[in-house]
């Protein structure tokens, strides 16, 4: 009995994750696509490249979490965040074709980045 629970358990937890995964990126790919439009010097090209970067950013935001506890958002740790935010944006052009940011545009890009990111609704931690 107590190993049908466990499994039912564990089923449940794999999909609640996936779950997340999910609303992440959509999460991504929506706020990643305002920034965008509201940010002078950054660019999408296509629905595909915004895909592609909302998964990037998703992996290389989890990755920093990951091995350093920092939040890469602007309104997550303070300055270190929106630092690492600006920083993600930036680098994400090297990984995806049809992305293009500048410096400048990385650091206006954070801190709209953090300013639609808090006002959505939903908790996006993992």
């Amino acid at each position: 009995m107590d190993n049908d629970n466990s499994n039912t358990q564990t089923k449940n937890n794999v999909g609640s994750t996936v779950g997340q995964i999910v609303g992440r990126l959509i999460a991504a790919a929506v706020v990643l696509a305002i920034t965008a439009f509201f940010t002078p010097g950054f660019t999408i090209s296509n629905i595909w490249a915004l895909a592609l970067a909302a998964v990037v950013l998703t992996v290389m935001d989890y990755l920093i979490i990951r091995f350093t506890n920092l939040h890469a958002s602007p309104f997550g740790k303070g300055f270190v965040g929106f630092v690492l935010a600006a920083a993600v944006l930036y680098l994400t052009q090297y990984f995806v074709a049809g992305y293009s940011i500048s410096w400048i545009a990385a650091i206006i890009g954070a801190l709209v980045y953090g300013v639609v990111d808090y006002f959505l609704p939903g908790n996006q931690t993992m």
